[in-house]
C-alpha cells in the first residue's frame, strides 16, 4: 500500500505555503511535507519554449510529484505537497500514479485579504491583480465542483489553519487503515 497524499493548492497569498511549514514544524509522527515550487519555476518564456504552455508544465510537473510522493521516499504514512495546481490536473495524475489515499485541500481567502498579504508581507504586489483574482475564483469552483475541503484562511489565525490541515491528515490516516 502506498502512502496518503494530500495536495494543497490555492491561489498566491492564500496561506499555503505558510501553512504547510507551519504543519511541517510540529513534526507530526509518519508526515513528511514537499514544496511544488521547490523543483524551480521556469519563466513563462521558459515554459512555453519547453513546453507549450504554462498548464502543460504544470500538468507534467503534478504528476512527477505524485509519482515521487507515491514511491515513499521517506517512508511516511501521509505526505502534505504545498502546491499551486489545479485540482482536475491531481485527479489526472493520480490516475497514473494509482495512489489509494489523495485529498486534495484548497486553501483559499477573500481578494482584498489575499492582495493584502501578497503587497505587505510578501512584497509581491504584481501578483495582486485581476488575473490571480480569476485563479483563486476557478480554483475555488474546481473545490466546489469536486466538493473537496476547502479552508478558508480570511480570519483564522495560522495555527487554526494548522489544526485544520492536520484534521485532513487525520483523515487520510483513518483512510489507509480502512484501504489497509
Amino acid at each position: 500500500m502506498n502512502p496518503a497524499i494530500i495536495v494543497v493548492t490555492g491561489a498566491s497569498g492564500s496561506g499555503k505555503t505558510a501553512a504547510v511549514r507551519a504543519l511541517e514544524a510540529r513534526a507530526l509522527r509518519g508526515v513528511r511535507c514537499y514544496y511544488f515550487d521547490s523543483m524551480g519555476v521556469p519563466s513563462r518564456e521558459e515554459m512555453e519554449r519547453d513546453y507549450g504552455t504554462g498548464e502543460n508544465w504544470q500538468a507534467l510537473k503534478t504528476e512527477e510529484w505524485l509519482k515521487f510522493l507515491a514511491a515513499d521516499p521517506d517512508g511516511a504514512e501521509v505526505y502534505v505537497l504545498d502546491g499551486q495546481t489545479r485540482p482536475s490536473f491531481v485527479n489526472t495524475a493520480n490516475e497514473r500514479a494509482r495512489i489509494d489515499v489523495l485529498r486534495i485541500v484548497l486553501l483559499d481567502c477573500a481578494p482584498p485579504v489575499r492582495n493584502r498579504r501578497l503587497i505587505e508581507l510578501r512584497g509581491q504586489a504584481e501578483l495582486a491583480n485581476s488575473q490571480m483574482d480569476c485563479w483563486a475564483a476557478y480554483l475555488r469552483g474546481q473545490a466546489d465542483a469536486l466538493d473537496l475541503p476547502v479552508i478558508d484562511t480570511t480570519t483564522l489565525t495560522l495555527e487554526a489553519v494548522v489544526d485544520a490541515l492536520i484534521v485532513q491528515v487525520e483523515k487520510a490516516r483513518t483512510e489507509l487503515k480502512v484501504y489497509g
